[in-house]
């Protein structure tokens, strides 16, 4: 047949002309290519030829700039345009398949329509993102003339009588709309430009956000196409894979999604409602604020959501489409025509058009596409709205943080973990339930369309099933509250595990020495049982809910089919069969979310009831009169913040803030007009409650002089200064801040307005911010060297800076380096000291300092440093013998002044109270000579921090080797190693966790997942088989018979076997619900199991490691294995694995089906494979990264609310109130463009899984259609092909999220390769006697020590021999090896020479349990474990009350255990904090005492005691100890003065030995040096 142009039937003349030119159909259509040749002629030489040259004049993301006004309309219609354009195609394609010949141009015009709308699209873009809107005139002429062909084709068809029933009318009505349409869109950018036609065109200006070149976030900005695929993350999401995704590489968020945005969006609805309400007791409604901030964003969202779901039902509709049509096409015959032919050519009807099953096929595709677009764009728009929640939710938090009045957070009405929880649970409870919004009303129009679609299907019976849906949902329900539940008490226990593990690890030196480690071990094993009970009442629940999802849509189609072939007439057809197979699977989604839903919306109504209390607590008042202007609040941030001035972070990480600069040096002072800086009159003030804790109050602060207020304990010193600082609520009285400084106005009053009302003030307790300690002195201000290095030295910070690993610049606080309280507390001091304010308070700066330390800093820091400045300072203090440097003295007492005036006024005034006052200071003169003689607490602290270093310095060394050992050697190219690191699986990982699961677990769950998957295939094969089982594979509602003759005809025999299918039917179906509970609980299970052997592996791995484990590796990083990687192993493994094998398992199964019906299919496959294989791998990377990036930039947002809300009354004193917001909104910002980027992350997968499902569905139907295989088969490999959609991404997903989880179990396994202790020894318990060692006697021989076998030797070669019951001291300069001669005698150290014989028995050979269990030993720091005291002493539980009792009268502390509520049963705190350093320190002795050693080792234990309780130490060891032999480490010589023999070390090696006398009479021996010099 030959391809002519208008086809050549016989008889008919289809060129002629001779009716009129424009009567001739042929003609018309020729006439409609003209339009669509002209604009490919014009646009391709301009798109290929004119870009090379053509750039853009601004700098920006100029690709991604989007001004012509219409942009978002234009693309709206062209894609409508293309659609009908396929439709028109589709039309003209199936109508040629009804004429004799081929005429073309039935949809020859149509093709090229579509392909010149395709091109006009690209060519606009280009001219948009290049700005040359001259181009746009090819575009206007192109839709003036597509729209006066398409109008000519119309009025001729409407001549020739034809209406709405022929399909080509409507078509070509529509084209004519959209041509017209899109004429108006272009007249209105010729409008609104005035690029032509008109003078002076108007000049545009890209957005801020595009200028800058920070912002990387485009999704605002790009068009509509890239938008829906998010096409604007490739280069991000391709790049991952070389590089690490950093913070800079995502940028900055746009101007409209950042938190301060927000934030003013939020708060103006909120203070609206405020001011619109009668009532001003009533508190705004946060609902109602929320819903006019972020009201339209969520509407758009369920209005995405509604087109989703209505399309979502398209699949199954379709399905049944093609499944009948295949039935029926051998019956369809050309004579059953039902259009008609006019102009020579075939006119359908729209009915006809869709009984085409590839026509179906087509609509198929399209519509998946469709609702995959819609919902991604749903959730996305979810998610940012959710976001910006979140931003101005915490924003306001904050805000209101800064404004809370003090007396609430000291008298508890709002802690600092309901703050905490505010932040970091109730927002994020918000933020979920905008992203679960959409549903709550998405979901019952979804549940009840799909009801009604059922019983279309399949009548009455439908209803059945829909029931037994209805019915389960709310058992679901019950499940998910009770998971809620037990996931509460399960982390209940795992706090109470966490804290004992913390003070085993706290404790562990102590433990080895005692041999207690496995009873504390069980004490820990002990909580992790009852965790783990809960653990597995969690894991039954989830596998209940688990469960529910997979068996409900089984027990459905079970209920429904059964009841079908029993109560309807009709044969079931295998069309009707598959297409409500295909709905049941899309009403089990909303069900199983519905129940989330639920929860989430009854969480976020509790939220919104906490954030609205919080809201409307109290606030402190407005202290206008210490307040030139309070406009440093968000209000001025609003003039600020939106030119754009917050520097990103400069590289080395500190923040700079344009509008918060200080000057210097002050200016010089004006002329001191008056004499007082701060008065107060008649002053009453209340911590809240109406009882004046201060009363009566008439002080005066004199301005440039020091001012020391004195008082006892609790007489309201402190509370003094924070009334003055307005912290506190005034009941009556004034505050009188003087202003003489505002006197000459010209004086530059950004200074005053920044540095005259602050003040700088150093708190009691001290607060740190987590920040290198650079910035926590400077606090924001300018640095200045000179000043700072001033400051540092007069506060003595120099030797303890240059402990710290990177000097200044090191990161203290919570998550960087602990230091000592004394170091904390200068640290504080110094941040007071370098403020350039006026006036500075410092609250007991010398409480945490020994007594050198206060001496320099009194001199040099506050009479120095301050008073050179001439600043008002006022000290709070203890130390009297400080007020004689006072220039003002202000006594208290129970609240209120006792005196006030110049120490001489006193000492002549008021006698009694000036000799009170000499009587202590001579008292503490005698404590400062004590002190003198004492190595300074100060030198211990350093000591500590000197040792935390060094070891962890040669940790990081073995650290930095091992990961060198890591990277694979063998490849040279750098690149394609870390690539090919970074995107692999980590399998050995997930072998790990199984294998600790155990392996009969693996393979139940194993096996029975592969069993489940395969009798839900052999179901629905079996309902294939059943539903096309009718003889001649004929549908018996046959077009030809009429109904009710088919019922009569239907013979029993047919009925019977009908019906002979459902037992079968029944049995599957109950097999698949067994397996389906079988799964559920074995993965649940396995995971329970893999926890606890890991979890219990570490354990005792970490307990049983050598002390140097200890040393090397930080505290911190040990207890996360604990919490966080232990949670993960608990919590979040498990369900991710099962979720991942379900969905992969899907997948296989419904390829494997789709391959089976359709072999062909097999080729296509091929390529989709691949592109699956590169967008997953890709993928997995860049959410790694980002999931990353969001967990790191999370913790510094709430450290920072926590810093605030502790360091409220400082940051109000200094008033950094901007400064400190202006922090959290960038914190804000980060984090959410980390979190933003990873949704958009996950939304570019999704598109992408979700078209190459379309495609699977596509390839599945056209392969089935062509090779027409039997129809039931094809409803099965269809509705297989539908649930591959859904699955896919979840495979990536799931994929990625386990690879995140499976590092925790890479880092609880790599510390399961730790060396344990060698606890055998070589001689059998039974060897040693009962009473060993019973005299006492130690020989040392040649004894070489050290602490790893990588390491120098401590101690070499050293000879001693210490005779039954001697008095043995110890001593050395720092760092001489004593303290390692004491952990020789426990081998806790390496002796790798040499050897301790203690009574014959060579302590090398012994079992480490029975010579630790038979020394004792006191350290230098007391250890207590929370429990109770007999835990304290005795918890191996071995010895009687009365033993008790006499160890704990010999420490003196009987009587004041007796006095304890419970006696030996009392509570004892964590880390004893109820007891004093001095009182621990004597319940260590008990402790020794306690077990009845002949020999006792102290280890500098009188180091940080004071002279009471050494005295009390020194007298029980001469008594109670007189008969054993006692060794002494001394750190104070003086201490070891009467000893009777003196080991004198000095590095390593054993200088002199001998009687202490013997060696003093030496002039010239080491011993007698060190007593001369007191060290």
């Amino acid at each position: 047949m030959a391809l002519s142009f208008c086809g050549n039937d016989r008889g008919s003349n289809a060129y002629s002309v001779d009716k009129g030119v424009l009567d001739n159909g042929c003609f018309v259509d020729a006439l409609n290519l003209v339009p669509h040749v002209f604009l490919l002629f014009i646009t391709f030489p301009i798109l290929f030829i004119g870009w090379g040259s053509q750039s853009s004049k601004v700098q920006i993301h100029h690709n991604t700039w989007l001004h012509f006004p219409g942009h978002n309309l234009r693309w709206i219609l062209t894609f409508t345009l293309l659609f009908v354009h396929v439709c028109e195609i589709a039309e003209g394609i199936v109508s040629n398949t009804q004429m004799e010949s081929n005429h073309l141009h039935l949809f020859m015009p149509a093709l090229m329509g579509f392909i010149a709308a395709t091109t006009s699209v690209v060519y606009y873009h280009n001219i948009e993102t290049a700005n040359f809107p001259k181009l746009l005139l090819a575009l206007f002429i192109y839709w003036i003339l597509a729209f006066i062909t398409k109008m000519i084709k119309l009025w001729k068809f409407a001549e020739a009588s034809l209406g709405v029933k022929e399909l080509r009318f409507c078509i070509t009505a529509l084209l004519v709309v959209l041509y017209g349409l899109l004429m108006a869109v272009e007249i209105n950018v010729i409008r609104v430009r005035k690029y032509v036609f008109f003078a002076n065109p108007q000049r545009v200006k890209p957005p801020e956000d595009l200028q800058d070149l920070g912002v990387r976030f485009l999704q605002p900005f790009v068009n509509l196409l890239s938008k829906a695929t998010y096409w604007w993350m490739n280069p991000l999401i391709i790049g991952a894979h070389k590089r690490l995704i950093e913070l800079k590489k995502i940028g900055k968020l746009p101007i409209a999604m950042r938190a301060l945005t927000n934030y003013l969006r939020l708060k103006d609805s909120y203070e609206e409602q405020r001011q619109n309400t009668e009532d001003p007791e009533k508190s705004p409604s946060i609902w109602k604020s929320m819903y006019r901030a972020f009201g339209g964003p969520i509407l758009l969202s369920s209005t995405f959501r509604y087109m989703a779901d209505l399309l979502g039902f398209a699949g199954p509709l379709c399905i049944s489409g093609i499944v009948e049509h295949l039935d029926n096409s051998t019956e369809i015959d050309r004579t059953n025509k039902t259009g008609n032919m006019t102009f020579g050519v075939y006119f359908m009807s729209s009915t006809e058009l869709l009984q085409n099953t590839s026509v179906l096929a087509v609509l198929l595709f399209l519509a998946l596409v469709l609702q995959r677009t819609f919902l991604q764009a749903s959730y996305y728009v979810t998610i940012e709205t959710g976001i910006n929640l979140r931003g101005a939710l915490l924003a306001m938090i904050y805000n209101k943080i800064l404004r809370l009045s003090t007396s609430n957070m000291s008298m508890g009405e709002m802690t600092l973990g309901q703050i905490n929880n505010l932040v970091a649970i109730e927002t994020n409870q918000l933020m979920w339930f905008l992203f679960l919004c959409p549903n709550l009303w998405a979901m019952p129009v979804q549940i009840i369309m799909g009801v009604i679609l059922l019983y279309y299907l399949l009548g009455d019976s439908a209803l059945i099933g829909a029931g037994v849906i209805l019915l389960l949902a709310p058992v679901q329900y019950l499940i998910a509250t009770k998971l809620a539940d037990t996931q509460k008490s399960t982390l209940d226990y795992s706090t109470d595990r966490l804290k004992k593990t913390t003070e085993i690890l706290k404790g562990i030196k102590l433990l080895k020495l005692y041999a207690w480690e496995n009873i504390f071990c069980d004490r820990v094993e002990d909580t992790r049982g009852k965790e783990l009970t809960s653990l597995k009442t969690f894991a039954l629940y989830t596998s209940m809910s688990i469960f529910m999802n997979a068996a409900i849509p089984i027990a459905a189609v079970l209920a429904t089919f059964v009841t079908h072939a029993y109560i309807e007439e009709v044969r079931l057809s295998p069309a009707k069969a598959f297409a409500s197979l295909a709905l049941f699977h899309i009403l089990v989604t909303p069900l199983f979310l519905l129940s989330t839903v639920v929860r989430f919306a009854v969480k976020a109504l509790v939220s919104v009831q906490k954030l609205s209390e919080f809201l409307q607590s109290d606030e402190i008042g407005d202290d206008s009169w210490r307040n030139g202007d309070m406009s440093m609040s968000l209000e001025v941030g609003k003039k600020y913040k939106y030119h754009g001035d917050t520097k990103a972070i400069n590289r080395k990480g500190r923040y700079r803030m344009d509008n918060y600069e200080q000057p210097m040096r002050r200016q010089p002072r004006p002329t001191e007009t008056e004499e007082v800086a701060v008065q107060v009159n008649d002053g009453f003030f209340t911590w809240g409650s109406n009882l004046s804790t201060l009363s009566d109050i008439n002080i005066r602060i004199p301005t440039g002089q020091l001012t020391m207020i004195v008082g006892q304990v609790g007489c309201g010193k402190s509370s003094l200064l924070l009334a003055m600082l307005g912290e506190m609520q005034t009941i009556s009285g004034k505050v009188f801040w003087s202003n003489f400084f505002l006197l000459p106005l010209f004086l530059a009053l950004s200074w005053l307005s920044k540095n005259r009302y602050s003040v700088a003030y150093a708190t009691q307790k001290s607060w740190l911010l987590n920040a290198t300690v650079e910035e926590n002195i400077t606090f924001g201000s300018p640095f200045n060297k000179q000043r700072y290095k001033e400051v540092i030295d007069a506060c003595s910070l120099q030797p303890d800076i240059d402990l710290l690993p990177f000097g200044d610049q090191t990161e203290i606080g919570e998550r960087g380096i602990n230091l000592s309280g004394g170091q904390r507390q200068r640290i504080c001091v110094a941040r007071a000291l370098y403020q350039n304010t006026n006036i500075v308070f410092l609250d007991d700066p010398f409480s945490a300092l020994d007594i050198h330390l206060s001496d320099h800093l009194m001199q040099e820091g506050i009479l120095k440093f301050l008073q050179d400045d001439k600043r008002t300072v006022v000290l709070v203090t203890h130390k009297l013998q400080y007020l004689i440097h006072a220039d003002w003295i202000i006594a208290m007492k129970d609240g209120s002044v006792l005196r006030e005036g110049t120490l001489k006024d006193i000492q002549t005034h008021d006698v009694e109270l000036y000799e009170h006052w000499k009587t202590l200071m001579n008292r503490q003169d005698q404590e400062l000579e004590k002190e003198t003689e004492l190595e300074s607490q100060t030198t211990l602290e350093r000591k500590t921090l000197r040792r935390a270093f060094y070891s962890r310095e040669a940790k990081n060394q073995i650290d930095d080797e091992d990961e060198e050992e890591e990277v694979e050697e063998d490849d040279d190219d750098n690149m394609s190693t870390t690539t090919s690191r970074r995107s692999k699986i980590p399998w050995k990982m997930c072998c790990r966790y199984l294998s600790s699961g155990g392996f009969l677990m693996v393979f139940l769950m194993v096996s029975s997942k592969l069993a489940k998957h395969s009798v839900m295939v052999a179901i629905d094969y079996w309902l294939a088989a059943w539903t096309s089982s009718n003889p001649h594979n004929q549908s018996l509602a046959d077009s030809s018979v009429n109904a009710t003759n088919y019922t009569k005809n239907y013979d029993a025999t047919q009925i019977a076997e009908h019906r002979s299918y459902v037992p079968v039917f029944i049995i599957l179906c109950g097999a698949a619900i067994a397996l389906c509970l079988i799964t559920s609980l074995t993965v649940e299970f396995l995971g329970v199991a893999a926890a606890t052997n890991l979890h219990h592996n570490l354990l005792n791995k970490i307990i049983h490691a050598p002390i140097r484990f200890f040393d090397v590796t930080p505290l911190g990083q040990i207890l996360n294995r604990f919490s966080a990687d232990t949670n993960i192993i608990d919590q979040h493994i498990p369900p991710t694995l099962e979720s991942l094998t379900r969905s992969t398992l899907l997948c296989l199964s419904a390829i494997g089906v789709i391959a089976f019906v359709t072999p062909a299919f097999l080729i296509a496959l091929v390529p989709l494979a691949v592109a699956f294989y590169f967008i997953q791998k890709y993928f997995r990377v860049a959410s790694k990264d980002l999931q990353d990036l969001d967990d790191s930039t999370q913790l510094p947002l709430l450290c920072h609310f926590s810093e605030t809300a502790e360091g409220l009354t400082t940051i109000r004193a200094f008033r950094h109130e901007a400064r400190f917001k202006q922090r959290m909104l960038e914190l804000t910002d980060t984090n959410n463009t980390a979190y933003l980027f990873l949704s958009a992350a996950n939304r570019w997968l999704e598109v992408r899984t979700d078209y190459l499902g379309a495609v699977i569905v596509l390839t599945a139907a056209v392969a089935a259609i062509w090779t027409s295989s039997q129809s039931g088969l094809v409803g099965l490999g269809l509705t297989y092909a539908l649930t591959v959609t859904n699955y896919l991404n979840w495979v990536v997903r799931n994929l990625a999220d386990l690879e995140v989880q499976m590092a925790a179990v890479k880092k609880v396994n790599s510390f399961l390769s730790t060396e344990s202790e060698n606890y055998e020894g070589s001689m059998d318990v039974s060897q040693v006697p009962e009473d060993w060692p019973q005299h006492g006697e130690i020989k040392i021989h040649d004894l070489c020590v050290r602490y790893d076998s990588m390491l120098k030797p401590v101690l070499k070669h050293v000879n001693a021999h210490i005779n039954p019951g001697q008095k043995v001291g110890i001593c050395g300069r720092t760092g001489s090896g004593k303290s390692s001669l004491s952990l020789a005698f426990f081998n806790m150290v390496d002796v790798f020479e040499g050897k301790i014989v203690i009574d014959g028995i060579d302590i090398c050979k012994l079992p480490l349990q029975t010579l630790r269990s038979r020394l004792s030993i006191i350290l230098q720091d007391p250890v207590l474990f929370s429990g109770s005291i007999r835990l304290n002493l005795d918890p191996e539980r071995t010895c009687t009350d009365d033993r008790l009792w006499e160890a704990l009268e010999i420490a003196q502390l009987k009587n004041m255990v007796k006095a304890l509520p419970g006696g030996l049963d009392a509570v004892v705190t964590e880390g004893g904090e109820n007891f004093s350093v001095g009182q621990r320190q004597l319940f260590c002795l008990a402790r020794a005492f306690v077990r009845k050693s002949s020999i006792l080792i102290m280890d500098e234990a009188t180091a940080s005691i004071d002279m009471a309780t050494e005295n009390i130490l020194q007298k029980v060891v001469m008594t109670a100890f007189a008969d054993r032999t006692v060794v002494t480490i001394a750190h104070l010589v003086s201490s070891i003065l009467e000893a009777e023999q003196v080991l004198v070390f000095s590095s390593g090696i054993l200088v002199e030995c001998d009687s202490a006398s013997n060696l003093l009479a030496q002039e010239d021996s080491l011993f007698s040096i060190l007593v001369r010099t007191h060290k």
